[in-house]
């Protein structure tokens, strides 16, 4: 029973290893630009075959990086949608929507990786689909974006879809520069998580109370 529990807790120390090293190799230099050897080696393992061992294949090595930080995200966007529940104020929602992620990477030891890994993977179409199954897709963000379009009713479909779009580029890539920014020592506007949710919170709104305008 020892060896067993002892080997367990190699055995997921040996993933964690791996995954924080493909987290960080990914942000930085791009899914496919990265080999599962210099992930390997980078995680301080010598067998070069043990990302594949323990993960397969590359869409399920980002699947898990994915799901390392989404499931707390989703546990702080549930309670604030729970709290918003019946809301018909547009801010509100977008507070929804834009602040559990700023809160989740401010609690997290700096430098942070999860912004610039998620931006990386949302340019790449093989991949797209993954970042989304495992975290667009999410119960509470559904809510979110069915409160967003409750506020602004009078928008015709297309027009939601649109901004749903931009909203969601907004988001990964505000995000993904903040991060940048602080781990380089670069100036960042905003000198907090917090404010720097605020400031895409102001944009946001502006950009969905703005009029459609027909051609």
């Amino acid at each position: 029973m020892a060896a067993k529990t002892a080997r367990a807790v190699r055995v997921t120390a040996t993933r964690e290893a791996i995954l924080t090293a493909a987290e960080r190799l990914f942000a930085e230099h791009g899914v496919y630009a990265v080999s599962n050897r210099q992930i390997s080696e980078a995680a301080g393992q010598g067998n070069t075959a043990a990302v594949g061992y323990h993960f397969g294949s590359k869409a399920d090595l980002v699947r898990a990086i994915t799901r390392r930080h989404t499931a707390r995200i989703e546990e702080l966007r549930a309670g604030m949608v729970t709290r918003a529940a019946g809301s018909t104020d547009l801010r509100e929602w977008l507070e929804c929507l834009v602040r559990p992620s700023f809160e989740h990477l401010a609690g997290l030891a700096a430098p942070t990786w999860f912004a610039r890994f998620a931006a990386q993977v949302m340019t790449d179409p093989a991949l797209r689909d993954v970042m989304a199954e495992e975290s667009l897709d999410a119960p509470s963000l559904q809510r979110i974006l069915a409160g967003i379009d409750r506020c602004r009713p009078e928008l015709p479909p297309e027009v939601r879809a649109e901004r749903d779009d931009m909203t969601r580029q907004l988001m990964t890539h505000v995000i993904a520069e903040r991060e940048r920014a602080l781990a380089e020592g670069t100036p960042t506007a905003r000198p907090s998580w917090q404010e720097a949710a605020t400031g895409l919170i102001d944009a946001l709104s502006g950009l969905w109370q703005a009029p459609a305008t027909r051609d």
